[in-house]
């Protein structure tokens, strides 16, 4: 069962589940954020991981730190054509051990080409969420930081996992920073 706006408030006051956590839904001007009808419009802090030039091929298998590096903006980055960068969210998540959620890019942001990963957050997992910000164009896309990014919808178990990530101790547990790919 997807769980709706009521529930999101109830448990991002009462346990902490969204940390800030944005009550409505902002938009005058900005990309929105905050609560939605069935999720929550999460935002994107001003944080990013971008690929250096000439770096040689992509390999999930391999470290990948050394072939990005860090930029901090004050309003929003442009994203090259044909490109990807990393960046994380200013929420920061402590799912509950009978819920998962999947996170889907904005519209607004896939109109002009951009595309973040579709990801879940299994239940027990905690942290801030890196992303994947694909540019599929041919002509360089700003994105904004400290606006929204990506909706999440939180679908209700109707019983516990027996297994949870953090019962697994799973590699992207408690990230506090941009975290490239790990095996």
């Amino acid at each position: 069962m997807v769980k709706n706006d009521k529930w999101i408030k109830k448990m991002s006051l009462e346990h902490k589940m969204i940390e800030p956590f944005e009550a409505g839904q902002v938009r005058e001007g900005r990309i929105s954020y905050g609560t939605s009808s069935y999720g929550y419009d999460m935002r994107l802090s001003n944080e990013f991981m971008v690929m250096k030039k000439n770096t040689g091929a992509l390999d999930p298998k391999q470290s990948q730190e050394e072939l990005f590096e860090s930029v901090t903006v004050k309003h929003y980055i442009e994203i090259a054509p044909n490109s990807i960068i990393l960046g994380k969210t200013i929420e920061y998540f402590k799912i509950p051990r009978d819920i998962i959620t999947i996170a889907f890019g904005k519209s607004t942001y896939a109109r002009c080409g951009i595309f973040v990963n579709v990801t879940p957050f299994e239940p027990e997992w905690e942290g801030f969420v890196t992303l994947s910000i694909a540019n599929t164009t041919s002509l360089p896309v700003k994105v904004y930081a400290n606006e929204g990014i990506a909706q999440v919808l939180f679908l209700g178990a109707s019983d516990v996992c027996e297994v949870s990530y953090a019962d697994r101790k799973g590699k992207y547990q408690a990230q506090k920073t941009i975290t490239s790919a790990k095996i």
